[in-house]
């Protein structure tokens, strides 16, 4: 017997050294600052990248039979008055703008055109990805502004056996090339609704909640 709990000791010593060396670990990530204010603006940023399967509503000045509302295709082209197979994918409204200006000049007299995003699916890269131990892991577009709390509604927050403090934010820098972790407290923000843990999220972040160990 005494065996035994001296075996079961040793065993429950290492379990809580190595749940201190998770936390130092963890702890050891940096932290991003708080979001300074609440997303108001819910269509795409100027910088948006078209996505397949985002629906666009084009304008030409003066021309309303030129003018259309058109999804991207899977292929990543659209196709308007005028115009077949214009590659859409990977631009953003105005690159697609100056391009189709381009297009339509060949027909009409300095075409003045806009583009602008109604509906919006992403690429991958503007993409935000929630993944784990939350209601319904989803990949959801980005939008202007967004925050953590943002990402968090639209996947219906933590499962019942979230260590919501434990989740980790995953982006790209792409000045650097590399991937960076950083520390986000989910708990803290959801269940205690404490706003200093609201950060600014940007295209292409993942966020990884896992669960409890308890």
């Amino acid at each position: 017997m005494a065996r035994f709990f001296k075996s079961f000791r040793g065993v429950l010593v290492a379990g809580v050294a190595a749940m201190a060396l998770t936390s130092c670990v963890g702890s050891s990530r940096p932290q991003l600052p708080a979001a300074t204010f609440v997303a108001g603006q819910e269509q795409p940023g100027e910088e948006y990248i078209i996505g397949p399967l985002d629906q666009l509503s084009i304008f030409v000045w003066r021309n309303p039979e030129l003018s259309t509302k058109v999804q991207v295709r899977p292929d990543g082209r659209i196709t308007t008055p005028l115009i077949s197979d214009m590659p859409a994918v990977g631009k953003t409204p105005r690159m697609l703008a100056d391009d189709m200006k381009i297009a339509l000049g060949e027909y009409i007299k300095d075409p003045i055109v806009s583009v602008i995003v109604e509906n919006f699916s992403g690429t991958f890269s503007q993409q935000v990805r929630i993944i784990g131990a939350t209601a319904k892991p989803a990949s959801i577009p980005y939008r202007a502004n967004m925050t953590l709390l943002d990402a968090m509604i639209a996947v219906g927050g933590l499962s019942e056996f979230a260590a919501g403090n434990r989740a980790k934010l995953v982006r790209y820098d792409r000045n650097t090339g590399k991937q960076v972790e950083y520390n986000v407290k989910l708990s803290t923000l959801l269940k205690d609704g404490d706003s200093r843990a609201n950060v600014r999220l940007e295209p292409g972040d993942v966020i990884i909640i896992p669960e409890s160990m308890f």
